[in-house]
């Protein structure tokens, strides 16, 4: 079918009958004129062509239509379906290695181990103002992921397609490839004296930004924790409530997640909470060792081991800075992608 598919394609282009000579000449058959000849004869009785006229080239049916776009859209889906397979790959890959080194970090040190993996520094990828009327514009801001926010800016003056047009030009060359960190107070005075008296406009815009960006940060941080029956093997926390509450805290999440905001946002390498220095009540009896990690793509992460104060300090260092090595090795060339699905993730190190 490579010289239908050269006659449809050279017909939809030009819009005028195709010759063999033309086939010949516009593809990389590599055959003769007389065999493009003896083929399209063979497609014509099969209705995939048709003559006009005498003389004339041929042009395509709508059966031979109907066969092109059925097979191209047998080929984009198939593609589709092997992109989305590569993503769930990388995905499940990822997921997979952050379970296994929190299952080995709790064997190793015979304590309780966590892993966190969140998307952060998501920057602008798009900006578009669109006028609905000549006093109000859709602002739909994209972000990385293709996270898409829509706002309606209802304006106190008439705004020109000229001028929402230089507005998407302006935002779009200021703002797109930044995060939310990047957008200082220098930057944004300066887009605003650039919007020459839209700078209301600009807020709104930024506010947008803002709301998407923090919202896509906050809802998306993964938990694994690993190894919490090792609580028992030490008495300090084992004795009455203290394992009950703090194995608690490692199945809700919601205070571990806290504390992981914290340390990240005060890192500073790797950091040893010690008894009452830890914010968690829970863990007031014991030590919690963590290091944040970086990866492709804005993901990133906190590695943690809880124990008791006369846990093996340097064991534990040991191993916190041999799962980043691992994790930078794994996936430190920027093929992260962003983790789908389930939140929390909690599995014992026994399995349970």
């Amino acid at each position: 079918m490579t010289i239908l598919n050269a006659i449809i394609q050279t017909y939809m282009k030009t819009g005028e009958p195709v010759g063999s000579r033309t086939i010949s000449k516009y593809t990389d058959l590599n055959v003769s004129s007389a065999t493009i000849r003896n083929e399209m004869s063979d497609l014509e009785e099969m209705g995939y062509i048709i003559q006009p006229h005498t003389s004339a080239g041929r042009i395509p049916t709508d059966k031979a239509y109907r066969l092109y776009v059925d097979r191209l859209v047998t080929e984009k889906t198939e593609q589709v379906t092997a992109m989305n397979s590569l993503m769930i790959a990388k995905t499940n890959r990822m997921e997979e290695v952050l379970k296994q080194l929190v299952r080995m970090l709790a064997a190793n040190t015979n304590y309780t181990a966590m892993m966190t993996s969140s998307y952060k520094g998501n920057k602008v990828k798009f900006i578009q103002l669109s006028r609905l009327s000549p006093k109000q514009l859709l602002n739909v801001v994209v972000i990385e992921g293709n996270v898409v926010k829509n706002h309606i800016i209802d304006l106190d003056e008439e705004i020109s397609e000229d001028q929402v047009l230089k507005l998407n030009l302006l935002l779009n060359t200021r703002l797109c490839g930044l995060s939310l960190a990047q957008i200082n107070l220098g930057l944004i005075s300066n887009i605003k004296e650039e919007a020459q008296g839209h700078s209301r406009i600009v807020s709104e815009v930024l506010d947008t930004i803002a709301d998407v960006i923090r919202a896509e940060t906050d809802e998306d941080m993964t938990i694994y924790t690993s190894g919490a029956n090792n609580i028992f093997k030490y008495p300090e926390l084992s004795e009455g409530s203290k394992a009950s509450e703090l194995i608690s805290t490692l199945e809700e999440k919601d205070v571990l997640a806290d504390f992981v905001k914290q340390t990240e946002e005060n890192d500073s390498g790797i950091q040893v909470y010690i008894g009452d220095e830890s914010p968690v009540a829970s863990m007031k009896d014991c030590s919690v060792v963590t290091a944040t990690y970086e990866l492709g793509d804005g993901m990133q992460g906190t590695i943690g081991i809880i124990g008791p104060k006369r846990m093996d300090y340097k064991k534990v260092m040991d191993n916190l800075k041999t799962v980043k090595a691992t994790l930078n090795e794994v996936f430190g060339n920027g093929t992260v992608r962003r983790l789908t699905g389930k939140k929390e993730e909690s599995e014992d190190s026994d399995g349970n």
